[in-house]
């Protein structure tokens, strides 16, 4: 299980589930500062909670990771191809002020996939 993988390694994927999860549980809530933003893009309503899932299984699959290394490793490519498509909707929206935001979110699935 963890005894094959550093501790940064660790840590590093933790974060980067708890901060998929956490955006994703945040569209289900409906949380202004998360709904509000797609809104603002043009992102359809009908696919909001479709972006939540997908954030909270790559958050479940970072998880799963520790156990199952192939599926950890997935889930980290799943969710930087997510925050990828991200930060192309902000950009094609011309809100480049908030570009930032999604490779906040982006950042730790990458640094996941670093340390694999």
């Amino acid at each position: 299980m963890f005894a094959e993988m550093s501790t940064t390694a660790v840590v590093v994927t933790a974060v980067a589930a708890f901060m998929a999860g956490f955006s994703g549980v945040s569209v289900f809530a409906k949380a202004p500062f998360v709904v509000g933003p797609l809104a603002e893009y043009g992102v359809p309503r009908s696919i909001w909670n479709l972006l939540g899932a997908a954030k909270v299984a790559g958050a479940l699959g970072l998880v799963v990771g520790f156990y199952v290394p192939v599926i950890g490793t997935l889930a980290a490519i799943g969710l930087v191809l997510y925050f990828a498509g991200a930060v192309i909707t902000v950009i094609r929206a011309g809100a480049y002020g908030h570009v930032a935001f999604p490779l906040i979110y982006m950042a730790p699935a990458v640094a996941v996939l670093a340390l694999a």
